[in-house]
C-alpha cells in the first residue's frame, strides 16, 4: 500500500472534531501522515494521538461578534429582534468562518502538501482552499443530512464567498464540494435523497474518548433498578431550566439517574439534587454507554449516534440545528421518542422516561439500529482506501 499525506480539518467544536479522530487514528496505524487542522483548544488531545495539530478558525462567540459588526455594525444584539439575529448563523458559517479558515489554510496546505484532505462536513473554508489548491478531497459526514432552510442559506453565503474568491464550485449541494462523501449515519434513517447521492460511501461511526473511565459508582452497581443517562452535550442550547426539569422528572422515578454537566455548565447552579441523582462534570459517554439503560439528552447526533450504536433508548429535547432531524430519525426507528422545546416539564419528561423505559419494544428496536451500525465499513477498511482517494480512483 502507498502511504500518503492526510490532512484532517474540522471546525473547532467536540461534535465536529470527535467523529473524524477515529479514521484519523486509522490512516496513522496504516502509516500515513496525518496533520489535524481544527480549534487550537484540541491541541493537546490531538498531540496525545500522535498527530500534527494546525490551530484554524475561531471561537464561536467570536464569529457571532463578527457577523454582528458585517450585518448590524454593532458589538451587541442589544436591541436586534429575533428575526433579525435569525440571520446571523448563515453568516457566521457561511462566511466569516470559511474565510478566516481558507486563509489559514493557505500556507499550511504549502507546507504540509497533503495528498488527500478530509474535510469536516461543516468546515466549508476547508473545502474552499482544497478546492483552490486542486488537492483531492473527500467530505466526512457527522450526522444526518439537514437540507433545512439554514443549511440553504449557509450554502449560498459559501457559494457568494467562493466567486469573490474565484473558485468555480461544481453544481448542486456546496456540502461536499462535489467530492466522495463518508458518511457515518445509519443508512436505514439517512435522508433518502441524500443517500442515493453519488460517491457516498458508509463508514462505521466509532465514538471517540479520551479517558475511557467510568464513575466507580456505576461499576458498583447492582444493576437491580435502571441508570438513567442525562446530558445536554458540550455546546448545545440546553439551559440549567431545562436540566432541572429533566432532573426533577426523572428522580420521581424509580431509577439512578446520572448527570454529565459537560464543559460548559457549572454544576453548583443546579443546586441540591434527590439522593438518587449523580452529577458529574466529565462522563466518557463511550465507556458509559453499555451500562445505560435510557439516554435523556438534547438531540445532538454524538449522543444520538451513541446512544443508537450503543442499541440503548433515547428521549431528546431537540432545540436547534441537526436536533430535530436525529429527533426523527430516532421516531423512525421506533428506538425513543422527544419532546418540544415547549414541552419539557418535569411531569412530561417523567411519563416519557417511564414508559420508554419499561416497554422493551424500544431497546429491541435501538438493538436494530446498533447491529446496522457494527455491520457498516470500519475506520480501517476506510483508510485502507485513502491513498484511491488521494488519487482519484475510488469506486
Amino acid at each position: 500500500m502507498i502511504d500518503v499525506r492526510v490532512l484532517f480539518a474540522s471546525l473547532g467544536t467536540h461534535g465536529h472534531t470527535y467523529p473524524l479522530l477515529p479514521l484519523a487514528a486509522a490512516a496513522r496505524d496504516a502509516g500515513h501522515e496525518v496533520t489535524f487542522a481544527t480549534g487550537e483548544g484540541f491541541a493537546e488531545t490531538l498531540r496525545a494521538q500522535g498527530f500534527e495539530p494546525v490551530a484554524t478558525g475561531m471561537p464561536v462567540f467570536d464569529g457571532f461578534l463578527a457577523a454582528l459588526r458585517i450585518r448590524f455594525d454593532t458589538d451587541s444584539p442589544e436591541g436586534l429582534t429575533p428575526e433579525q439575529l435569525s440571520e446571523l448563523p448563515q453568516i457566521v458559517f457561511g462566511q466569516v468562518m470559511p474565510q478566516r479558515i481558507f486563509d489559514q489554510l493557505q500556507p499550511v496546505l504549502d507546507r504540509v502538501r497533503p495528498d488527500l484532505v478530509v474535510q469536516e462536513i461543516s468546515n466549508y473554508g476547508a473545502g474552499l482552499a482544497a478546492t483552490k489548491a486542486g488537492i483531492p478531497t473527500i467530505c466526512h459526514g457527522v450526522g444526518r443530512d439537514t437540507p433545512d432552510e439554514l443549511t440553504r442559506s449557509i450554502e449560498d453565503e459559501v457559494g457568494r464567498l467562493a466567486a469573490q474568491l474565484g473558485i468555480d464550485l461544481p453544481p448542486g449541494r456546496i456540502d461536499a464540494f462535489g467530492n466522495p462523501f463518508l458518511d457515518i449515519y445509519p443508512p436505514s434513517l439517512q435522508e433518502p435523497a441524500f443517500r442515493s447521492r453519488p460517491e457516498r460511501y458508509e463508514m462505521r461511526p466509532v465514538p471517540f474518548t479520551e479517558r475511557p473511565d467510568v464513575p466507580d459508582w456505576v461499576l458498583a452497581r447492582t444493576r437491580s433498578r435502571p441508570l438513567v443517562y442525562l446530558t445536554l452535550g458540550t455546546s448545545s442550547g440546553g439551559t440549567v431550566e431545562v436540566l432541572r426539569a429533566a432532573i426533577d422528572g426523572l428522580a420521581t422515578l424509580d431509577v439512578d439517574v446520572l448527570v454529565a454537566g459537560g464543559p460548559s455548565l457549572d454544576l453548583t447552579q443546579l443546586g441540591e439534587v434527590p439522593t438518587n441523582v449523580r452529577l458529574e462534570s466529565w462522563v466518557s459517554q463511550a465507556a458509559l454507554l453499555p451500562h445505560v439503560d435510557l439516554v435523556v439528552h438534547h438531540g445532538g447526533s454524538g449522543t444520538t449516534i451513541g446512544a443508537f450504536g450503543a442499541g440503548v433508548p433515547q428521549l431528546s429535547f431537540p432545540w436547534a440545528g441537526d436536533s430535530f432531524a436525529n429527533a426523527q430519525a430516532v421516531a423512525q426507528a421506533k428506538a425513543g421518542d422527544h419532546l418540544p422545546p415547549d414541552g419539557v416539564n418535569a411531569e412530561a419528561v417523567a411519563d416519557a422516561a417511564r414508559r420508554l423505559i419499561a416497554d422493551e419494544s424500544y431497546r429491541t428496536a435501538a438493538k436494530a439500529v446498533a447491529a446496522e451500525i457494527a455491520a457498516m465499513p470500519a475506520p480501517d477498511e476506510v483508510a485502507r482506501r485513502l491513498p484511491e482517494f488521494a488519487a482519484g480512483r475510488a469506486a
